[in-house]
């Protein structure tokens, strides 16, 4: 079978830069190197010598932020309720995450704050500041530009804690548990919910102390079959769904995961089918949690837009976005949105190849989603 995707070029993602596991302290990482049986393969070596190597200084620099900052946290409030994008990987909610948070009344988790989860609010300035050379400039999956500041999903921050994420199969792609349950919940103990809720709710009081005065927009595919739980934690969170069509969707992701395990896997990642196999039960179970909650979330508190739209008028999209949503003064912000359009009119999608067979292919394994939001 083939799903006439390129290959991501490897060298987009140099040796040298952090992986995803290089925020983990030595429990977390040692937990997760112990429950594969340390199958790395020797081309991989390095990543998993410099994420050993590192996570000593993550175990004092978090010692470090619980003795002077631990209180802090802990009495933090979150009065302003969460603003939410869902959506399956791949359907543009990057771009609106972006958007968003192009206004000074919101924030977001940066990618270093999602790297370093455990001690960004006494390590965050400096890195920031001084380490911009060790990440690369754009993101391997897409070319979007890379950085430290630049908003990132909370779902890595919530895996370098140490709480069970599906991103933690991209470290051993053929033996990691995948941990589909954690897409919807529904076959969560309570215990295990509560663990995720507790862990969940002291990253957004530590990201409230990082932007005091400010409401987070949050970002993570993850989220989106999580939506009944999230909005019972948050009566007043606000909910952005985008969807895209399969036919680019599908492939997409399919290249989004190939890349992330180019660059980040400890071994060797999975195989044509087992990766569309893999696309396809996240997908369901991702979306037997989204259709079963969003019917418990009110119509002014939700909303489901299109990436077709939000690329064809984005500015108009986000628009809609604050009056449906009541997010504030739209007119406000408009100047600053202009200047961000600026620095995205000259990207490009990715294009794929066309091959009918194949999206027919991919049609069959979307009908639902495709049906449900109108685009069979």
């Amino acid at each position: 079978m083939n799903s006439t995707e390129e290959r991501t070029p490897t060298n987009l993602y140099p040796t040298w830069a952090p992986r995803f596991w290089h925020g983990m302290r030595p429990k977390v990482w040692w937990k997760l190197l112990i429950r594969n049986r340390l199958q790395i393969t020797v081309p991989r070596a390095h990543i998993a010598f410099g994420v050993t190597a590192t996570t000593p200084i993550n175990e004092l620099l978090a010692s470090i932020q619980s003795l002077f900052l631990g209180r802090k946290i802990a009495r933090a409030k979150i009065d302003q309720a969460p603003i939410f994008i869902l959506g399956h990987w791949r359907s543009g909610t990057t771009l609106l995450h972006e958007l968003l948070v192009s206004d000074p009344a919101f924030a977001s988790p940066n990618t270093y704050q999602c790297f370093a989860p455990s001690h960004f609010l006494v390590s965050g300035r400096i890195i920031t500041r001084y380490g911009s050379f060790l990440i690369p400039k754009k993101r391997p999956m897409d070319e979007m530009a890379a950085g430290w500041l630049l908003p990132q999903e909370d779902e890595f921050a919530l895996m370098n804690l140490g709480l069970p994420s599906p991103y933690l199969r991209i470290a051993f792609p053929q033996t990691q548990e995948k941990h589909l349950e954690y897409l919807n919940f529904s076959q969560l103990t309570d215990e295990q919910l509560n663990v995720w809720k507790n862990g969940f709710t002291w990253l957004l009081r530590a990201l409230t102390v990082a932007n005091p005065g400010k409401r987070l927009v949050l970002k993570s595919p993850t989220h989106t079959g999580r939506i009944a739980e999230l909005y019972k934690m948050f009566p007043n969170a606000r909910f952005i769904h985008l969807t895209r069509d399969p036919r680019k969707l599908f492939p997409s992701t399919m290249r989004l995961w190939r890349s992330l395990d180019e660059v980040q896997s400890l071994h060797d990642s999975f195989n044509e089918d087992q990766l569309i196999q893999y696309v396809r039960d996240c997908m369901d179970m991702m979306y037997q949690g989204y259709h079963s909650g969003r019917q418990s979330v009110p119509s002014n508190q939700i909303m489901e837009i299109r990436y077709e739209d939000l690329v064809a008028e984005p500015k108009l999209t986000v628009q809609k976005i604050y009056e449906q949503l009541e997010l504030g003064n739209f007119e406000k912000i408009a100047p600053v949105l202009d200047e961000k359009l600026v620095g995205h009119k000259d990207y490009r999608p990715n294009k794929h190849r066309a091959d009918g067979d194949w999206e027919r292919e991919v049609m069959g394994y979307c009908r639902d989603y495709a049906e449900k939001f109108g685009y069979a």
